[in-house]
């Protein structure tokens, strides 16, 4: 038996009472455990296995198998977030996102960032800045991140924009036809970068540096990453429908 703090990714029904619950832990990467009878109305499971369930988790652990899940003390039901259904989109995708990202780097700080994150957003924080600095963060740990404190071909501070293309900042002289971005784009994303989350007590960023740090990761991730999620796809077109 262990007990370990995680947040249910996935929830799947598994024959007439029981579920299948990935978990994305904070020491064990994402375990699989079947809740058996938590369908049941005297089971002690019975709230306890929908996803983004965040709290304290008694398993018993085997590892690279199904193991069991005992019991579950509730932490966060992210109740805000799930009578929200954009709210929900983004949380989801940074589930997702997050459970890609452990694949990678099984650090303990990125589980702690996710939550971190959710957190901001149940307490309705824009999502979309709050998802963007993680997703920022998140490159460090994939390996791809971006060069922010020059410019990435010759190491100049003299910054004219940032482009996807060429790995983050450019230079005046190094430039040659990539999209311009607006000073406050390339001093944000740089805060973005350094920022911490769980002490972010205020968000004020202009519509249109929101777009094009938004618009700058999703083209650096397509680029980079080798991720394709369909959560952020539906983020994209939800984003759309808003501008």
């Amino acid at each position: 038996m262990i007990e370990v703090e995680g947040i249910i990714l996935t929830s799947q029904d598994y024959g007439e009472t029981s579920k299948i619950v990935n978990i994305i832990t904070k020491e064990y990467g994402i375990v699989g455990a079947i809740a058996k009878g938590c369908k049941n109305i005297k089971s002690n499971l019975r709230s306890t296995t929908d996803k983004l369930t965040y709290g304290k988790f008694y398993l018993y652990y085997k590892k690279d198998k199904l193991s069991i899940l005992s019991n579950v003390d509730i932490i966060d039901n992210f109740k805000n977030i799930k009578k929200d259904i954009t709210k929900i989109s983004y949380a989801t995708y940074l589930l997702e996102l997050t459970g890609q990202v452990i694949k990678h780097s099984l650090k303990l700080e990125i589980f702690d960032l996710l939550i971190n994150s959710l957190i901001k957003i149940n307490e309705n924080y824009d999502p979309l800045v709050i998802m963007n600095i993680l997703e920022l963060k998140y490159l460090d740990y994939l390996g791809v991140m971006p060069v922010l404190d020059c410019c990435s071909k010759c190491g100049s501070t003299s910054i004219k924009t940032l482009a996807s293309d060429i790995g983050g900042f450019i230079c005046s002289k190094c430039y040659t036809n990539q999209k311009l971005v607006s000073d406050k784009t390339i001093k944000l994303i740089r805060m973005y970068y350094y920022v911490d989350i769980a002490k972010i007590t205020k968000l004020e960023v202009s519509k249109q540096a929101k777009y094009e740090i938004n618009n700058f990761l999703n083209e650096y991730y397509d680029r980079y990453t080798g991720l394709y999620l369909k959560s952020k796809n539906f983020i994209n077109n939800l984003n759309k429908l808003t501008v």
